[in-house]
């Protein structure tokens, strides 16, 4: 019994000819295009830019002998750790974003790995920093569960960075790259809260204690989602 090879789901699989026996050319769908690593630098430090300027504020403040009042009067008490803090995590998101500029890290691989040793530190810092902030700062009352996520995630971040570091030294580039863009996700989970914090005040009005929790919580869930997501896609 002969198979007709026109048949339905297979005539764009047998190349047609014309009348004298030669191919039709056959046309066929353009690949996608991948997103540009320009692009994503980009939106990565526009992510960055409002947290980078409250810790400037923040800064600012402790350094000219602002008003002490019971919202800043922690900082002051102890300005050590949340000065290590801004600074580690601002240099951390912004050197981080040029980390997955594909092109430049395959040309200056040198670059890359003098960056890549000094992003672990900067992260480390903040991450270390910022979990002795939450630990050991006076806290208001009633912000267990914000407590108990920012204990999660800045241990998240710290492990993440380690598991990366250990995974290049051992070689094996393709987890390394797996953690650390988890590391990053975490590190810059302040920006995204920017967005769900408004979202959710634009939605619901002021956040109570509970609603401001959550919606912190979700800037750090949609960041290692989109990382999760990058991750895979890459793989």
């Amino acid at each position: 019994m002969k198979t007709n090879v026109y048949d339905e789901g297979q005539a764009t699989d047998v190349p047609q000819h014309n009348n004298i026996g030669k191919p039709i050319p056959q046309k066929t769908k353009a690949p996608k295009k991948a997103v540009s690593s320009k692009w994503i630098i980009v939106a990565l430090l526009v992510l960055s830019v409002v947290p980078i300027a409250a810790g400037s504020f923040r800064l600012t403040e402790l350094a000219g002998g602002a008003e002490i009042t019971p919202d800043n009067a922690r900082f002051f008490a102890s300005p050590l750790p949340v000065v290590l803090h801004i600074l580690s995590a601002s240099v951390y998101a912004v050197l981080g974003a040029f980390q997955f500029a594909t092109g430049f890290r395959r040309r200056r691989p040198a670059w890359h790995r003098a960056a890549g040793r000094f992003l672990v530190l900067c992260g480390l810092l903040a991450g270390l920093s910022g979990l002795w902030l939450t630990l050991f700062y006076p806290r208001p009352e009633g912000t267990d569960l914000l407590y108990a996520l920012r204990l999660l995630f800045g241990t998240g971040m710290v492990v993440s960075i380690l598991l990366g570091f250990a995974k290049i030294l051992r070689g094996d580039v393709i987890r390394h790259r797996a953690w650390m863009i988890r590391g990053y996700a975490i590190g810059l989970g302040a920006g995204t809260q920017v967005l769900t914090l408004l979202g959710g005040t634009l939605i619901i009005g002021p956040p109570g204690e509970l609603s401001e929790a959550l919606l912190m919580g979700a800037g750090w869930v949609i960041n290692l989602a989109v990382a999760e997501w990058a991750i895979r896609k890459r793989s």
